[in-house]
């Protein structure tokens, strides 16, 4: 067959076109083409030959065979699961973790305890705005004296110096000298904001002392907890306390 021949009858050939959906057939969906019955036939046969190496893989094995796996794993909804190892760790063991982990946040609590006293020595428990934080409180007998009482009289000073509760002199000491520190406006009020920081890191640590302390309280409620001293539970835990537990009372030899 010549080549002009070929290529004549290949030109008479109509395209391929794929079978139109019968109307009868409408309500069961599009038919599937046939590359699409091809793919399905493959998958079948591959998983058809997985089941027989399967098969043929069990009846090869030894029936006395045993690994570790065998008890460490499980089916749970379908789905395989390891088994994870729980640590063995004895009750002893457990207690001198306990006793470590509290000997260690006690120490980190007394570190910063220290903190704090020396934070407080610094700033003679004077807050920002350069007053004290309690109130000073004057008691007079009358409802006069209460009117025409004059508070930089009572304290022997000059009125631009009432709201200084620190380097407060009295009048006949500044007679004798200067007013000591700082008076221009600018400077103190650097120096109150950097007092407030201060004040803010005190309390930031006051704070943290009082969680850690909570802290070492409930591991050491837990470490109690490993007796076995029958016990009852009291008052339950919160962010602020341990767990209160009762125990029964046994008398030591």
């Amino acid at each position: 067959m010549s080549a002009a021949f070929r290529k004549a009858a290949k030109a008479r050939q109509r395209p391929h076109r794929e079978r139109a959906q019968p109307a009868a057939r409408t309500k069961l969906g599009l038919l599937e083409k046939k590359k699409d019955y091809r793919l399905r036939a493959h998958d079948y046969h591959k998983k058809q030959n997985a089941l027989r190496a399967l098969q043929k893989k069990a009846l090869d094995k030894n029936p006395d065979e045993f690994y570790y796996k065998m008890i460490r794993a499980e089916v749970k909804d379908g789905v395989h699961v390891i088994k994870q190892p729980k640590d063995e760790i004895t009750p002893e063991q457990v207690k001198l973790m306990r006793t470590q982990d509290i000997k260690y946040v006690e120490m980190k609590r007394v570190a910063e305890a220290k903190k704090i006293e020396r934070l407080k020595a610094e700033l003679h428990l004077l807050d920002a705005a350069g007053t004290g934080r309690g109130r000073h409180l004057f008691f007079v007998d009358t409802e006069r004296e209460v009117k025409e009482f004059d508070i930089a009289a009572h304290l022997d000073t000059v009125p631009e110096l009432v709201d200084r509760v620190y380097n407060r002199p009295t009048i006949a000491t500044l007679q004798r000298e200067t007013v000591k520190g700082p008076t221009d406006p600018a400077h103190l009020k650097k120096l109150a904001q950097q007092r407030k920081n201060q004040y803010d890191l005190l309390r930031q640590r006051i704070e943290r002392e009082k969680a850690m302390f909570v802290i070492s309280q409930k591991i050491q409620t837990r470490k109690d907890l490993l007796d076995k001293t029958h016990k009852v539970k009291v008052k339950k835990e919160t962010t602020t306390g341990p767990a209160i537990y009762k125990f029964k009372f046994q008398r030591k030899r």
